[in-house]
């Protein structure tokens, strides 16, 4: 886990958002898409300001397809907000972090 991040793959995906008590967003990325790096340090920023009310987890799709395929994830950055094991919000595309958070934040728990 580098930065408070964590990396998914396809052998792990399951068994960690599922498992998860706080509510967990899945980045699908590639190495090659220019908007995944640009809110890769938003996510660093929100993972730090926001932690035990979240966790940010990575999937490169380039390197699991299958789980982008399983979601219908069609364009990236894509972003699933995962509690209890099911989604419930989907983030498409790059945004500022005010919009990000505004997105989240009805669904994490208040702070500890």
């Amino acid at each position: 886990m580098a930065d408070g991040i964590i990396t998914l793959t396809s052998a792990t995906f399951d068994e960690i958002v599922n498992s998860s008590d706080t509510p967990i967003l899945v980045d699908f990325w590639a190495e090659w898409c220019g908007p995944c790096k640009q809110i890769a340090p938003i996510l660093e920023q929100i993972a730090a300001e926001k932690a035990g009310q979240i966790v940010i987890a990575k999937l490169n799709v380039d390197d699991h397809g299958d789980i982008a395929g399983r979601f219908n994830v069609m364009s990236i950055p894509t972003m699933l907000l995962f509690s209890e094991g099911e989604i419930k919000t989907k983030i498409v595309g790059a945004m500022p972090k005010g919009r990000m958070l505004e997105e989240l934040n009805p669904f994490l728990p208040a702070s500890r």
